[in-house]
């Protein structure tokens, strides 16, 4: 029988809902999109037909709705690979606990999870504006150091390949998405391997009034070839997402609006009209 998970380590409030995402297991969809910015949540559960649940919990929005009859969760993480563990392990709690006895259940379920994500792109030929599905990804944070876990062969060369080239002082990881979810968006989408940074500024290589310690980053690992592809852009939580659903048994897919190119130096001139083609794709794609 399963030990029970004490109540200080799953925090479950005396309305049955999961601590952070203040969600009961009835209030989630197998299909989810997750988002960064709270304010993204109610512009994509615009397109649902009818919106079953709102639950506001700090930076963490959930909509439940459905379209036709697909039903769909929308729930923003805010920024960083930090929350992005919060959610994930929060959401598999959702489906595969037990809340009542606080044990795991036998059978377990596999969620399917879109990210819909702006993302800036350190390769010249692809243009602004443009969608990108993200085919692995590699985590320069050190969100997996605390997890056991195993990458591929492929994934271990890569990930030493840009700590050497980089002269890192410790080891990233790199995780692979759904093949399955991958299949889903081949037309329309440029295909690469994402980096995810632990930040905005220096961790990407963008340098404003203080020295940083890698000013050269996006230059040098867009040179990076994997057995995955080429490394194509920088945001702050697919590598997160993708070693989640890797560990807790997901699917996962990053779906990327490139509003800016590094090395052109450019920025979309309307960002907002490009995520929003991304999400009505998105959602075109899995209903």
């Amino acid at each position: 029988m399963s030990k029970r998970i004490p109540d200080s380590e799953l925090i479950i409030s005396p309305q049955g809902r999961v601590y952070h995402l203040n969600l009961h297991p009835d209030m989630v969809a197998e299909d989810i999109i997750v988002v960064g910015d709270p304010e993204r949540v109610p512009k994509i559960s615009t397109y649902f037909d009818k919106v079953e649940h709102q639950v506001n919990s700090r930076e963490l929005v959930t909509h439940t709705g459905t379209i036709g009859r697909k039903r769909l969760s929308v729930i923003s993480s805010g920024m960083g690979t930090d929350n992005v563990e919060l959610l994930m392990t929060e959401l598999d709690a959702l489906v595969n606990i037990d809340f009542a006895t606080r044990t795991p259940k036998r059978k377990q379920q596999s969620l399917r999870i879109y990210r819909i994500g702006t993302s800036g792109c350190i390769q010249p030929d692809i243009p602004i504006d443009a969608f990108l599905v993200s085919t692995a990804a590699l985590g320069l944070d050190t969100l997996m150091a605390f997890y056991k876990w195993e990458q591929s062969e492929q994934a271990e060369s890569a990930s030493l390949k840009v700590q050497r080239l980089l002269g890192l002082p410790f080891k990233p990881y790199l995780a692979e998405g759904s093949k399955e979810l991958l299949a889903k968006f081949s037309e329309e989408f440029y295909q690469g391997v994402t980096v995810t940074a632990p930040g905005f500024y220096a961790p990407q290589g963008r340098a404003l009034r203080k020295p940083i310690a890698f000013p050269t980053l996006p230059d040098d690992i867009a040179k990076v070839e994997t057995g995955y592809g080429r490394f194509t852009n920088f945001e702050m939580e697919t590598a997160g997402y993708y070693a989640m659903a890797k560990i807790l048994g997901h699917q996962m897919i990053s779906l990327n609006a490139l509003i800016a190119n590094r090395p052109n130096g450019s920025f979309s001139a309307n960002h907002e009209a490009t995520v929003d083609r991304l999400i009505r794709k998105a959602i075109t794609t899995i209903v």
